[in-house]
């Protein structure tokens, strides 16, 4: 029997939380798989265990100090584990693992321009060496792993020119059932939120704040369709906050928020804050369109997350959001507030389009499925440990 060694130990928010949660709940159904997981103590509490499965917590030091204690502390707790395959799920690789490797690799940063060039323009100089340094460290680990995984195609093409070494698309999944399974009704502060946006025109943007889901073009873009829209109204919702409150780790929410201000769109945007994501599907029924101007990108659960609720999306055109949504959204130039609201104000005057985009992401969005990411990520972990074909073959 495999026994897998999971290092999720970096995950703490966004994509990351989804990618392990989901991880662990396809590993603790399956019988012919073992599997250790290293995790934060808050992530912990949410999972449930199988008896395939041991945990491990910790306490999430800064980026430098857990990766130095990653170096130092896992290839021993491999040894005592005795796994025979590491899965790094953080981008950065264990450089002396004792066992074969995978290595999941998913931060666009590292390799976004843009991203350096807005930190320029911020004079974010700070977080710029942050992302230089980590970049450095992120295509080391590519050359380290026997294997890194990417979870598109567009994105593993990316890495592949940035680091040189082959990398491999397994898309990450999604399961319907199981992302509408919970009963349990929003609290009553986030129903009175949404129900202030009843009669308005809903978009919805679920995402913490970060820079590079380039927030002030989405709200540049909300002040033009609030114009042509009226005196109809219209509504953005979001899943953190811009306030004073509203900084999330090393980004900081003060240009959003003084453009909001600037702009007169006070009225014009809900701030839920953070939702439980077993409690997010609530959120995409109460919206009208899924929108999102994000100028770098890996994969995007939102997106068929979206999809999968019945809602239109308007994306900025990325090569990962045309992979993962095809024909289903529209697109935009990512950094063009003009088009995005044209597009918007379309799907807005012509409800049968949106009802025709609604129906091919529900069915464009069943193409994703977190089994058929675990059976391909344990195929190139048989592949790794010699007990299976190719790796190229597995994926077939």
């Amino acid at each position: 029997m495999m026994h897998l060694f999971v290092n999720a130990s970096a995950a703490s928010a966004g994509g990351g939380v989804t990618y392990v949660r989901n991880l662990v709940w396809q590993i603790s159904c399956r019988d012919d798989i073992k599997a250790t997981v290293l995790l934060p103590r808050a992530l912990r509490k949410e999972l449930s265990c199988g008896g395939n499965l041991t945990f491990i917590e910790r306490q999430v030091p800064r980026a430098a100090w857990r990766f130095w204690r990653e170096q130092r502390d896992i290839p021993r707790l491999i040894r005592e584990a005795r796994a025979n395959v590491l899965l790094s799920a953080g981008n950065f690789a264990v450089w002396n693992s004792p066992v074969p490797q995978i290595l999941l690799s998913r931060n666009a940063l590292y390799t976004s321009g843009d991203f350096l060039r807005d930190l320029q323009r911020r004079g974010d100089y700070r977080l710029w060496v942050d992302n230089q340094f980590k970049a450095m460290v992120a295509r080391k680990s590519i050359q380290r792993a026997e294997c890194t995984v990417a979870p598109t195609m567009a994105f593993a093409a990316a890495l592949q020119e940035w680091s040189g070494r082959n990398v491999l698309s397994i898309h990450h999944g999604f399961d319907h059932q199981w992302f509408v399974n919970e009963t349990e009704p929003l609290s009553a502060r986030l129903q009175a939120k949404l129900a202030s946006a009843a009669g308005s025109v809903r978009l919805l943007f679920v995402s913490h704040y970060n820079y590079y889901r380039n927030f002030e073009t989405l709200i540049r873009a909300l002040a033009i369709v609030k114009r042509q829209l009226a005196p109809r109204t219209v509504k953005l919702i979001l899943t953190c906050t811009l306030g004073s409150n509203g900084s999330t780790n090393s980004y900081r929410t003060e240009t959003a928020a003084s453009l909001v201000g600037a702009l007169g769109l006070e009225r014009n945007i809900v701030e839920l804050g953070a939702v439980p994501y077993n409690l997010l599907h609530h959120v995409y029924k109460a919206c009208d369109i899924y929108v999102t101007p994000a100028y770098a990108e890996s994969f995007g659960h939102p997106l068929v997350e979206a999809m999968a609720s019945g809602l239109p999306i308007v994306a900025s055109d990325l090569p990962v959001h045309r992979e993962i949504c095809g024909e289903v959204a529209a697109y935009f130039p990512r950094f063009s507030a003009a088009t995005l609201a044209e597009l918007i104000c379309k799907i807005v005057a012509c409800p049968e389009a949106g009802g025709v985009m609604r129906d091919r992401g529900i069915v464009r969005s069943r193409e994703f499925s977190w089994r058929d990411h675990v059976d391909k990520l344990l195929a190139v972990a048989s592949d790794l440990t010699g007990t299976a074909g190719s790796v190229e073959s597995a994926l077939n």
